[in-house]
């Protein structure tokens, strides 16, 4: 048994020198923000920001390698004032950028402890900061449009539509 359990160790200080190395070069990067959904349809009824107060504060983790796609792990607790409600909604995301820090962008969405589900279109303009020595390093706009499926056990299936914009800071 000792023998064996040195043979394994032996291998794995040794075989990592005789392996090939990849240099992947790989950035993480995130953003911070709000995002404020202005008109939502759904079942033939629209309420727009002004109906009920809703806001959202999106902190985001940035994978991205040499091309031109990211990974984007975000998540957006929502604040709401009808009903009086806080809720998380948690949605990765595939980004693709453009020239001209133009970035479009595909979501899933999940709401947590909900029968929600969806996907999030999204196109997004960022600006550089002039001077690179701070945290972060640009701002952003960004359009969305949540399509969101709601399948409550028990109770009527929904379809919504809502446009938001996402204002933020990106690091």
């Amino acid at each position: 048994m000792l023998r064996k359990f040195l043979i394994l160790a032996a291998a794995a200080v040794f075989l990592p020198g005789f392996t090939s190395v990849t240099n992947a070069q790989m950035t993480v990067g995130g953003h911070v923000g709000f995002v404020i959904p202005w008109v939502t349809h759904a079942n033939g009824n629209t309420t727009t920001q002004f109906d009920a107060y809703n806001i959202g504060f999106p902190v985001g983790v940035t994978f991205k390698g040499q091309g031109h796609f990211a990974v984007d792990l975000e998540m957006i607790p929502f604040v709401s004032q009808k009903p009086h409600d806080v809720t998380l909604v948690v949605d990765p995301g595939i980004l693709y950028s453009l020239e001209h820090g133009v970035t479009l962008g595909l979501r899933a969405a999940f709401s947590v402890n909900s029968s929600q589900v969806g996907f999030i279109p999204l196109i997004n303009k960022s600006w550089k900061f002039k001077s690179q020595g701070g945290f972060f390093k640009a701002y952003f706009v960004e359009a969305d449009l949540p399509i969101q499926f709601s399948r409550p056990t028990g109770g009527p299936a929904t379809n919504s539509v809502t446009f938001a914009t996402h204002f933020g800071l990106g690091f």
